[in-house]
């Protein structure tokens, strides 16, 4: 028998559910993979907000990938929160040689809480560009994200987008979607690029409540789940998008705070959000 295409998860933990590991595994098995997970930190936190973040030893975070990728090939891997320089290193290492193998990596460059608690050390962000951003098949950063790693203003990533694209494309990643979920006006505008190519994608934004956690961790996660079925990643990108649309939409308090994702949403019109081959087996 074929062996399960299985996604890898590379994040921190968020003990609430709504983002991180548990947010990543949710969505993975939203569409029809069981994944595999490996935590860099763990977070105190709840929906109010990060209180405290505890780093997974770089020797510990190196001995689970080493074990994990020794006996597992990742049809694909995400990567969000890593709490220090020496992550990214150890990341880096083990993400090489599946890089060479044509494995999709998405990363996404998780540098803050939504709450405000820095969560990679700005003097770290060097190596994260250096080091980590090469090996990305989609980079997915925000606006404030991408403004560290150009050294634009927010204000200026915003402005002109294209231009942010651009200069996050001469980082190395192969592809980068500059998200703008967290913007203004009526439209949720996306912009997908290469060098050679932009595409805008662009959804009716959901109209503001109550905020709501994790939308950039279920984005990543669910476009990692889709290129692990060898859906193209155009395809891959707007289907994510729908989805966390639909989650966004159907999104519910579980306690105090911020309102949590509906990760058995489907986007509206759709039976299944998957391309038609997908949710196959691979001999990986």
């Amino acid at each position: 028998m074929s062996r399960p295409r299985v996604p890898l998860s590379i994040a921190g933990s968020d003990p609430s559910g709504g983002a991180g590991l548990q947010a990543d595994l949710k969505v993975f098995l939203r569409f029809g993979l069981s994944g595999a997970a490996i935590p860099t930190a763990l977070t105190v936190q709840g929906p109010t907000g990060v209180r405290d973040v505890h780093e997974v030893e770089p020797k510990l975070l190196k001995a689970q990938l080493d074990t994990l990728l020794r006996d597992v090939r990742p049809a694909g891997v995400k990567v969000g929160m890593l709490p220090s320089a020496d992550h990214v290193r150890v990341v880096a290492r083990a993400l090489g040689p599946l890089v060479g193998k044509k494995i999709p990596v998405v990363i996404d460059p998780v540098f803050a809480s939504s709450s405000g608690m820095r969560l990679l050390p700005e003097d770290d962000v060097s190596d994260f560009k250096r080091q980590l951003v090469p090996l990305a098949t989609l980079l997915t950063p925000n606006a404030h994200e991408a403004a560290e790693l150009t050294g634009m203003s927010v204000a200026a990533v915003r402005k002109d987008s294209e231009r942010a694209l651009q200069e996050l494309l001469r980082l190395g990643a192969k592809q980068v979607l500059l998200k703008g979920g967290h913007g203004s006006g009526d439209e949720a505008v996306d912009i997908l690029g290469t060098k050679e190519e932009i595409v805008i994608l662009s959804l009716k934004r959901v109209p503001r409540r109550r905020a709501v956690h994790g939308t950039g961790c279920a984005l990543s996660s669910a476009i990692t789940a889709l290129l692990a079925q060898e859906a193209s990643l155009e395809t891959a990108t707007q289907i994510a998008k729908q989805f966390v649309h639909a989650a966004i939409e159907g999104a519910r308090p579980i306690g105090r705070g911020s309102r949590q994702l509906d990760f058995t949403a489907m986007p509206q019109g759709d039976d299944e959000p998957l391309p038609a081959d997908a949710g196959a087996s691979a001999d990986n």
